[in-house]
This record gives C-alpha cells, structure tokens and sequence, in this order.
C-alpha cells in the first residue's frame, strides 16, 4: 500500500486564515517525528508550514511530498516518515475502523501483512506511553540495602526471559554502546610531524619541486587502523531466542565501525554485510530476514565453516583480522569435518572469539561433541547471554587476551569426558 494514501485517504485542503488549527496539527505532527528518532528543528516546523501554505495543497499526495521535501534530510528517515504520515494524517473515521478492527473474530493469515521498516517506532511514537496522562500513584518506600540496583539487574537479565519492553529497552542501550579503538600497526607508513623517522621519498619528492636548491627533510610514521571484524552469527532454532537481539548488536557494530563482515549460517552460510549497512535498524532486519532462506532451521556448522574457509576467507581475513564467532555448538553432523574447518579458521585469523549463550549456566561443561571439537580451536571463550556480557565483549575488542575466558578452563575437562 502506498504511504502516500492508504486506505481511507482524506483531501487535504490549504490553509486559510479561518483555519488555525492546520498549523497546530503539523507542530504535533513534527513532534511525533522527533519522538521516532528524526532530527527536526523549529526552524523546519515553520518552513513546512510555509510550504504548505504557498503550493496550496489539494490532495493528499501533494502535502505529503511538500512535508517530505522539509522534513526528511536522510535516506534512513523516508520509512519512518511515511509511517508516521500514515497514522498521523489519517481519515476522520478512525474510532469506526478501530472498532471494527478491535471486533473478535478469526484470524486470516492470508491478508496479513508484514510490518514495514519503521512502523514500530512511528507506533510507539504516536500511541506510545509518552502520550499517556499520568497517573496518581502512592509512594512506596522500599529499603534497597544490600540489593543491586534496577540498571544492574536489568544488564545482568538473561535475553530469553526479557518481556517484548524489556527488550526494546536493550535495542536502546545497544545503540549506545561504545566501541574501543583498538587499532594495529600495520606494514604502511603516513606522513608524520614528529621528527622520528626520515622519510626519503617524501624528501627527494619534495626537493625536486623546488629545483633541489633547499632540501627539508620529510618524515613518517607507521600507520595504525582498526582490523577488519568478522562475524559468524548462528541463527538455528536452538539460538532463535538471541537472534534477533544479537543481529541488533551486529548492526551497531556495522554502524560505528569499519569493515565489518557479517555471515549469518544454520543449514548454509549467507552473506548479510550489504544488508547491515542500512541506517535504518528495522530496514535491516527486514533485509536480513528476506536474505536467509534458512532461519530458524538446522544447524550444519562444519559445512558452513568449509564453505566459509573455501570462498570468503581470503577475502576477509586479511590485515589481522578479529573473528566473533557466535553459536552453541550443537553440531547435527560428524564432528571431523567440523575440527578441521575450526582449526584452519584458527590459523586464518589473528584472533577467535567464541559467543556461546550456554555459558550463562554456571555448571556448564563441554559435553556436547560440537563443543567439544570446536573448544580447542579458539582464543576465547565467552557468554553473550545478557547486555553485560555483550559490553565486556565491546571492551575486549580493544584488549589483549583475556585469562578470565580462557578455553583451557573447560579443555581440562575434555579428558574426563567420554
């Protein structure tokens, strides 16, 4: 259905100077864009006012494009826009159809359809718990000694047993999180104002240019950058219950970092690094979700590694590379081909990072043959169960080593397993 319409659309005529309330309703309609997430200024509240009253809107399809042309400044922002014009500027029937809407009465899967990029924060936006009156409640006082605090328990709560808002409340805190520096030296030099290291061809260059009569020496210095991050996400029905949070994290990785390569595998590997870059959290998932033909399915981890290993790692592994490889390990097939594909990773990168989710049990021991073939190939082993964990991990990023997730704690305990 086009935004621009939708069903029930309404003529919208320009504004007159009997009409005041026209210039009022696109004031709140600016705000619910600033709630969602767009960057609108008064300035741009006036303009489109301005606009509307100079083309003389006759229909619907008109003002829109007059109120896209001042508000929306970002490609990101077009999907929220024209979910919120929908619901914002909607026809005068409105209680009618939601109570016709609100009627019980057997769900029809055949017309259902998929929500677009945007529409839960426009939603949220305009019918939101902002917009609710607030409500006269006692005061309670509550002896917090001894007890940790809300934000602290709320970083430490498992994603699995987190409510549908206390799981949008973790997409905000990702969204914010912040990722360390950690760059590497590399072969390369630049140019350098500290007089360390000549550089002789930035010198012989700069002397010819001015006949060689007056030579000023150059210098440089090795160059540093981050290295490239690679990511094997497991998106199997064992891992549905973190995916979608983790494809939230992969994405503020993808939008504060550089190079950034993500491979989502169950029963195959597919390339979603194209579809990470979208601005637009929602746009991604979406893209995401229609990329993978397996969601949700089996779980072939040694084939998809070997596909991995034969076709993307030498593009990808290059310039010391970081691998975060997040799964559980319960490998369906054999386990040979699955050590092997593990260890030529292992030699293939500067450093692997295994997410396992099962971590978040304190009792855990590497009794699956998945876990058990893949532990001894990695340089870390660490749980990605809770925001917690997930901001450790944003911090070890830019660190070395870490003995606290060491794989030879649990690889001890291999001998003792038949």
């Amino acid at each position: 259905m086009d935004p621009t319409t939708g069903q029930g659309g309404i003529v919208v005529s320009a504004p007159s100077a009997d009409d005041g309330r026209f210039g009022d309703n696109i004031v709140f309609f600016a705000r619910t864009l600033r709630k969602a997430g767009m960057k609108i200024g008064p300035g741009a509240i006036v303009d489109a006012i301005e606009a509307v009253g100079t083309i003389g809107v006759g229909s619907r399809e008109e003002f829109h494009a007059a109120l896209v042309a001042v508000f929306v400044k970002r490609h990101e922002d077009k999907p929220v826009f024209d979910e919120a014009f929908r619901l914002f500027w909607r026809s005068r029937d409105l209680v009618e159809k939601m109570i016709a809407m609100m009627s019980p009465r057997a769900p029809d899967t055949r017309t259902r359809e998929k929500a677009k990029p945007g529409e839960s924060r426009a939603a949220d936006a305009l019918l939101g718990k902002d917009n609710k009156p607030p409500r006269d409640e006692p005061d309670i006082e509550i002896d917090a000694r001894f007890t940790m605090s809300g934000n602290e328990v709320f970083r430490r709560m498992d994603f699995a047993q987190m409510s549908a808002m206390e799981i949008a409340a973790a997409k905000k805190a990702l969204s914010k999180l912040q990722l360390p520096l950690d760059k590497v030296r590399t072969r390369r030099f630049r140019a350098s104002h500290v007089h360390n290291q000549v550089d002789p061809r930035a010198t012989m260059r700069a002397a010819l240019r001015s006949g060689a009569g007056l030579i000023l020496p150059r210098y440089r210095e090795i160059k540093e950058m981050q290295p490239p991050l690679v990511v094997l996400a497991d998106i199997s029905g064992s891992m549905s219950q973190y995916t979608r949070i983790f494809l939230h994290f992969l994405h503020v990785l993808s939008e504060k970092r550089r190079r950034v390569h993500t491979f989502l595998f169950g029963t195959r590997l597919t390339n979603v690094t194209r579809q990470m870059r979208h601005k637009d959290p929602d746009e991604a998932m979406d893209e995401c979700a229609a990329a993978v033909k397996d969601w949700s399915g089996g779980t072939r981890i040694g084939e998809t590694l070997q596909e991995f290993n034969r076709l993307w790692a030498r593009r990808v592994l290059g310039q010391g590379a970081v691998v975060l490889l997040i799964t559980d390990g319960l490998e369906r097939e054999g386990t040979d081909l699955l050590e092997a594909e593990m260890d030529r990773l292992h030699r293939s990168c500067r450093r692997l990072i295994w997410l396992n989710p099962l971590l978040r049990f304190e009792g855990f021991e590497p009794r699956a043959r998945g876990v058990r073939a893949m532990l001894p190939h990695v340089d870390e082993f660490r749980p990605v169960h809770n925001l917690s964990s997930l901001s450790d991990l944003a911090e070890a990023l830019g660190a070395t080593r870490s003995t606290m997730y060491d794989p030879r704690r649990y690889i001890g305990a291999l001998k003792g397993i038949a």
